[in-house]
């Protein structure tokens, strides 16, 4: 299949201001295939600004963002851009991006994660009821990013397509997450800067399946492989050898700086398909775990077998560093999918349904660019 260009611009909506939202809105205002028509937010003091000033834009959109939910539905936009928090509270937003789907509105987000392959994750009759939603509503929900997303599933499927005999996929984020702001994130779920004896929501028994198991299951669908039950975890936490000052939260000294964890998916046994994150909280901690070949944060692909492979993908921000890219690749990996998510059949749609989504129209026309 090839990209999908739409007989006319879409009308688009993006859920949410914050991290990713603000990014989502520059994205589709710079989409010639896009027009925004509406902009949700949950923060009062938000309600009634221009779009272009919660984006960060030199000039104004006019668009305003509303916390009214009614009146963004009203707008009848063709496809809702979802970047709202979901990591605490998973099935609130899930019963929201339902119901979008119930309203006829296609619908494209960066979460819950679980979304991206429910399949063997969530219950059955969880995943039925969104089906259902989506056929009753004629949309769709593709639900995606660069971690879990592109990184750990497209990408390493289509270097999958050089090889000859596959005996491991390990698809890994090592990255500083020093300067990545969500305190939430970052303390709550993760648990930097608490006691080490703390037992914050990601490590407890079945979550990190929960979230990343997803992206493995949705690499052994595209390998076409069957994987044990369950799916195996494995979490290393180290203490910080001395303070340290983070965007989102305060790290003492003695306390969880450093997690290396691993969700693994074994054929008969024998580990098959391995996901792992390596994540700091400064460049110099842990030195004896995988380090970027560059920078200061990558995405690598290792594939064992013949031929042997490896790839590292690494970005940063224009005007930030490479958490503030981070949340870039995150609302352009949906932004521009949002064509092929409105074309495509009702329902949830994962990477596998897609065609090859590229950045068509985004090449730039002003001045500028690498000298020849």
């Amino acid at each position: 299949m090839t990209q999908v260009t739409p007989a006319r611009p879409l009308r688009v909506a993006v859920w949410s201001t914050g991290t990713v939202g603000r990014h989502a809105i520059a994205g589709v205002d710079a989409h010639p295939d896009l027009d925004l028509v509406a902009v949700w937010t949950s923060t009062p003091e938000k309600d009634n600004v221009d779009a272009g000033r919660l984006a960060g834009l030199s000039r104004d959109l006019g668009v305003l963002a509303t916390t009214d939910r009614d009146a963004v539905l009203a707008s009848k936009p063709d496809c809702i851009v979802h970047a709202a928090m979901t990591d605490d509270r998973v099935f609130e937003a899930i019963e929201d991006l339902t119901s979008f789907l119930r309203a006829g509105i296609d619908v494209v987000s960066s979460g819950p994660v679980v979304l991206v392959h429910p399949r063997g994750t969530l219950p059955d009759a969880m995943i039925d009821a969104i089906e259902e939603a989506g056929r009753t509503g004629g949309a769709s929900l593709h639900v995606n990013g660069i971690d879990p997303g592109f990184a750990n599933d497209v990408l390493p499927l289509v270097l999958s397509s050089l090889s000859q005999r596959i005996d491991t996929v390990r698809v890994s984020e090592i990255a500083d997450y020093s300067t990545y702001y969500q305190p939430v994130v970052m303390r709550e779920i993760f648990g930097f800067g608490q006691p080490m004896d703390a037992r914050p929501m990601l490590w407890e028994p079945g979550v990190l399946g929960m979230a990343w198991g997803p992206v493995v299951r949705l690499l052994a669908a595209g390998l076409g492989v069957s994987l044990d039950e369950p799916l195996v975890e494995r979490v290393e936490r180290r203490p910080a050898p001395r303070d340290i000052s983070t965007a989102s939260v305060e790290i003492a000294a003695g306390t969880m700086a450093s997690v290396r964890f691993r969700v693994v998916g074994t054929v008969d046994g024998v580990p098959r398909i391995v996901l792992e994150h390596v994540t700091r909280t400064a460049p110099d901690l842990e030195p004896d775990w995988p380090t970027p070949l560059a920078g200061d944060g990558c995405y690598r692909i290792e594939i064992t077998g013949e031929p042997r492979m490896s790839m590292e993908l690494s970005h940063h921000g224009e005007h930030g560093d490479h958490n503030v890219s981070g949340m870039v690749v995150t609302a352009q990996r949906l932004i521009n999918a949002v064509p092929a998510v409105v074309a495509a059949a009702p329902g949830l749609v994962s990477p596998l349904d897609l065609p090859l989504i590229t950045g068509r129209g985004l090449v730039a026309t002003t001045p500028g660019g690498v000298t020849p």
